[in-house]
């Protein structure tokens, strides 16, 4: 049993780090710097991106990202998913966790780097309604589409399975708008009433389509080339991430929910992956060491007298 666990939590790392140590190389950027970041402990993102859910909110983000045919033409000609599925992951996570617990210089840094892909991300597709449009990565409606569904999907996806966000929802939408901003995004949501007007707003403008392509993405992320020793949890993730997503959405996926007791099956494997993993990130514990670093440093420079 022990090699089985040690074997898990190795390929759990890579899947996750690309690193079976469980230290990805933007930890040691996160180290750095000297400020606390845009966030920091008690805030509400470092509790939702801090959480377990998050591997069920990635999943419930990717299948919702490919119901608008712009978003799905960009993944469709420029991304590398068949061949490198986990090398885009790495990049994706990279950027979320850089942006969240890294100082200010470096989640700019690497919000840049995102911004710099997306200027050579450009093409054509067709449209809800058939005509062929123009699209790049950069587009103002593009980047909206990204960030609402992403923001959506970690949200909803703590709400279910993680502990209380301090503020609240509406906190966290709102001091994730940064991260929106930083990569383009315009009029991005700051409260959780805001954030679903937007996603219904996609909806009900018949924006979204789904297609050949929609299928073909969402074949993948339901049968991912993941190990065999990881599948079995991976299936029961996915089906937690399904049963989050609104049934109006569910339809256009062609994805049903499971009769079985998702939920709380979902908890229970985030709940074992937590266990071989620990009660806390590479990448928080080396934000929580800058930010030691930091105030030992104003104690010098400012020592307060008696």
């Amino acid at each position: 049993m022990g090699r089985f666990t040690d074997s898990w939590r190795s390929h759990l790392l890579v899947t996750l780090s690309g690193n079976s140590e469980g230290r990805p190389k933007w930890v040691g950027q996160i180290v750095t710097g000297d400020d606390a970041g845009f966030f920091g402990p008690g805030s509400a993102v470092w509790t939702v991106h801090g959480g377990m859910a998050t591997m069920v909110a990635g999943i419930r983000a990717l299948l919702m990202q490919t119901l608008h045919p712009g978003a799905m033409a960009g993944v469709h000609d420029w991304s590398r998913y068949h061949e490198d599925p986990l090398g885009r992951l790495s990049g994706t996570i990279q950027w979320l966790i850089t942006v969240t617990f890294a100082d200010t210089v470096v989640a700019k840094r690497e919000s840049g780097r995102v911004a710099y892909f997306h200027e050579r991300v450009s093409g054509t597709y067709l449209d809800a309604r058939g005509e062929e449009r123009p699209y790049s990565a950069d587009d103002p409606d593009l980047l909206s589409w990204v960030h609402v569904v992403f923001t959506d999907a970690f949200l909803q996806s703590h709400l279910l399975w993680g502990d209380a966000i301090p503020g609240g929802a509406d906190r966290y939408v709102d001091e994730w708008a940064i991260a929106g901003e930083l990569i383009g995004v315009q009029d991005a949501p700051h409260s959780a009433a805001e954030l679903a007007a937007q996603l219904e707003a996609f909806r009900s403008a018949g924006t979204l389509k789904s297609d050949a392509r929609v299928a073909e993405a969402v074949r993948f992320i339901r049968y991912p080339p993941l190990s065999r020793g990881m599948l079995p949890f991976y299936r029961i993730m996915f089906a937690g991430a399904v049963a989050s997503i609104p049934r109006e959405y569910r339809d256009m996926l062609g994805l049903k929910r499971s009769l079985l007791p998702t939920i709380w099956t979902t908890r229970l494997v985030l709940g074992i992956v937590r266990s071989l993993l620990g009660p806390s990130s590479t990448s928080e514990d080396a934000a929580r060491v800058r930010l030691a670093r930091i105030a030992a440093t104003e104690q010098l420079e400012h020592p307060s007298g008696p």
